[in-house]
């Protein structure tokens, strides 16, 4: 069973979805039936490499709220990710575009190492307040996560798998995915947002039903 999960390196929800799906498949009987491949989307592609005043001012400018609602909203996610064991430091976070982090993770995935780089990208973000559009960064956790260094300082230099990034977007709009983290199984069932690893389980469980019924 195939498993697709769009997100964005810089989602604080994509986070917490990535632990609640992986309880999920250490809990499905088939978990080594089901192949995982992480798609690209990016929340605001037009985001310039980094932002002035950290998350909080960055949260209060896009949705007007004062800079103590901003904190206010951001505590509440931080409350939600120590639910499934992350220990958010959004005061740390720096926004920026997340393109190259997306191009790298295309070439973590060719080297089969996606989700190792996946996970070490999401902790630099939100726990270690790392700049993801700053190349000797990725190219540190991108090593740090089985990359070669030298090959993702390269691709990083040129403009390898952008093509790709922006098609996974386009994909995305195609399937009527407006948000992420959304997960799509066997394209025949989607689950948006970070739902528990109760719902997630229940819906591996339905897509491997229907494979079976749709064999016969």
């Amino acid at each position: 069973m195939k498993v697709e999960i769009w997100s964005d390196v810089a989602c604080p929800f994509c986070y917490i979805g990535k632990r609640s799906f992986e309880d999920a498949l250490e809990r499905f009987e088939h978990a080594d039936d089901v192949e995982v491949t992480w798609r690209s989307f990016q929340l605001d592609p037009t985001m310039p490499p980094s932002v002035e005043g950290g998350l909080d001012a960055l949260l209060a400018k896009k949705y007007g709220k004062t800079p103590e609602e901003a904190r206010a909203m951001n505590q509440r996610v931080v409350e939600m990710a120590a639910g499934v064991g992350l220990e958010y430091r959004l005061d740390r976070a720096q926004p920026g575009n997340t393109l190259d982090a997306h191009r790298l993770l295309h070439l973590a995935r060719d080297r089969g190492v996606g989700d190792a780089v996946k996970e070490r990208l999401l902790r630099g973000y939100f726990v270690e307040g790392e700049l993801l559009s700053d190349h000797p960064t990725l190219v540190r956790l991108g090593a740090e996560a089985g990359l070669d260094a030298d090959e993702a300082e390269r691709v990083l230099a040129g403009d390898a798998y952008a093509t790709t990034v922006q098609a996974e977007a386009a994909e995305a709009q195609q399937l009527g995915l407006n948000g992420v983290p959304a997960f799509v199984l066997d394209r025949r069932l989607l689950v948006s947002g970070a739902q528990p690893p109760e719902s997630l389980l229940g819906a591996l469980q339905q897509a491997w039903e229907g494979r079976e019924v749709a064999a016969g």
